[in-house]
């Protein structure tokens, strides 16, 4: 399965990455640029690590392409690393494994968060992060775009703070996280920050209306704002989550999810940068489960997780997908990968796997699928978008 979906806003449940960016066009092979250093990197234990250093030169030309992100002077591979699986579904060596891959293959930008790895658990938490701390240890810094997320209001998640209660995005849970982050990355500077999920209620995690009844007061933006600007004056952020008062952040967009493509497409070349997450679900693939027991397992990991995929508007439409897909002579995956690849508004993917053979699938299906998918395939995307527009909430 591809990176797995998480609520994350701030200012819109569906708006994702705003980083006022005007040019979404790709620069094909384009290389990251220098930029302004504001602190330096200095591992003391470089060179002691077991893992190899990156070997992808971004001067040389490959078959990614890269994009501006906002108006930074960042330019980011069209696919970013997801890792949420590391910590709990891949050990240490693995998640060195699949770095190393991925930025071997021209991807220079990984996605974490303080919450990672999913499932959130106290035992587990903050091991995405140290996974990933210790690969960067025998890597150029510089070469790196470092993602991370600060959680937003939780109850349950308290333990990741010290002597809380409640998890809020107010100014001393920003920089804690920032702090406590940086440790665990062995790193002195985050390139993007964003926050997971906003401070003030909104209908996540599996709610889709809007219940009057639990709203809250909530931390100002000008706060956030605020505090984010501090950290960019300490050098601990070269790029921050919010600019001109617009927000930096995923979002989810995929065949069965078309709510963006209504929502942001009359924005996407004015004001928005989108990185995109949950590109396939895990039943996106459930039509190339050949066997009885392989179908067996995937509909009792779906139920054991929440997960109902037999769900009828969204099993129908998989189904639909997935015969389209072979009518063209694509993969499951190279259809809906392809399909997000192309959005006019898309700044860069984020693909997680569990193992190199899953990564290298997702990996040929950006590079190998036909660029844009040809207006026969659009056709007929469009002629089940119609007839279902967003069946994953239905």
């Amino acid at each position: 399965m591809a990176s797995a979906s998480s609520s994350s806003t701030l200012f819109s449940t569906t708006a994702p990455a705003f980083l006022c960016n005007r040019n979404t066009n790709a620069t094909p092979g384009l290389p990251l640029l220098p930029r302004r250093r504001l602190t330096r990197f200095n591992s003391p234990n470089a060179g002691t690590s077991l893992v190899r250093p990156v070997t992808a030169v971004l001067a040389e030309k490959t078959a990614l392409q890269y994009r501006k992100l906002g108006d930074s002077d960042l330019h980011i591979s069209e696919i970013t690393l997801g890792t949420m699986t590391f910590g709990e579904q891949n050990t240490e060596k693995e998640a060195h494994e699949m770095l190393s891959y991925s930025f071997d293959h021209g991807i220079n930008i990984l996605d974490t968060a303080e919450a990672y790895p999913i499932p959130m658990k106290k035992e587990t938490q903050g091991n995405t992060d140290r996974y990933i701390g210790s690969w960067l240890k025998s890597q150029p810094r510089d070469k790196v775009v470092l993602a991370t997320k600060v959680c937003g209001y939780s109850e349950r998640s308290s333990y990741i703070r010290e002597n809380t209660k409640v998890l809020r995005v107010d100014a001393a849970n920003i920089k804690e996280s920032v702090e406590k982050s940086l440790q665990r990355l062995g790193t002195d500077y985050i390139d993007l920050l964003q926050i997971h999920w906003p401070d003030r209620y909104v209908p996540i995690f599996g709610e889709f209306f809007y219940d009057y009844s639990k709203w809250r007061p909530s931390v100002p933006f000008v706060e956030q704002l605020r505090a984010f600007q501090e950290l960019i004056g300490e050098g601990k952020q070269k790029l921050k989550a919010c600019q001109r008062l617009l927000v930096s952040k995923t979002a989810t967009v995929c065949l069965l999810g078309a709510a963006l493509k209504r929502i942001l497409l009359k924005f996407a070349t004015q004001i928005i940068t989108i990185l995109a997450y949950s590109l396939t679900l895990p039943w996106m693939t459930f039509g190339e489960q050949n066997t009885e027991k392989e179908a067996h397992e995937m509909l009792s990991y779906s139920f054991d997780h929440g997960i109902n995929i037999l769900d009828t508007a969204e099993a129908e439409a998989t189904i639909q997908y997935v015969e389209l897909a072979k009518k063209h002579g694509l993969s499951p995956v190279q259809l809906a990968l392809g399909f997000v690849r192309d959005r006019p508004f898309m700044t860069s993917s984020i693909i997680g796997a569990t193992s190199i053979e899953q990564l290298k699938e997702d990996i040929d299906a950006f590079l190998t699928t036909e660029r844009p998918l040809p207006p026969e395939v659009n056709a007929d995307i469009e002629t089940i978008f119609k007839k279902y527009k967003d069946p994953a909430i239905l």
